[in-house]
């Protein structure tokens, strides 16, 4: 007995009820895999806010303490240019609190608000 190497294919009979089935699946997962992504966007823009908030604060802080004049454009020259237009710094005595409000990526009013990051650095007791 030998075997044909080209032996006929066999056809899958697929019922017409499941033809494209995967297709309509992955459009009904789409939107919940984009706001995931969207979501994961802005805890990652919320983390980097803060992050930048607490280096402009220990620079604005350092400034102070070096007895420079304007210890809020220190803390100001930190930040990255893209970020000075949405953060608010404040310098109260020797003390310096930036706030910097993540660029968000979900359209919620309110959102950056809420998700800003404010750091706080203090120069220490003034020089008597």
């Amino acid at each position: 007995m030998s075997f044909d190497s080209r032996s006929p294919r066999v056809k899958r009979h697929t019922p017409g009820g499941e033809r494209g089935q995967a297709s309509i699946e992955l459009l009904g997962l789409l939107p919940l895999v984009l706001a995931l992504a969207l979501a994961g966007f802005t805890v990652v823009a919320s983390y980097t806010a803060s992050e930048q908030a607490g280096e402009a604060a220990q620079a604005g802080a350092l400034a102070l303490l070096q007895g420079e004049t304007d210890p809020r454009g220190a803390a100001r020259e930190a930040l990255p240019a893209s970020t000075r237009n949405r953060a608010s710094i404040t310098v109260t005595g020797r003390r310096v609190r930036v706030r910097v409000l993540p660029r968000t990526a979900l359209p919620i009013p309110g959102l950056a608000a809420r998700l800003a990051g404010t750091a706080h650095a203090d120069a220490g007791p003034s020089a008597p």
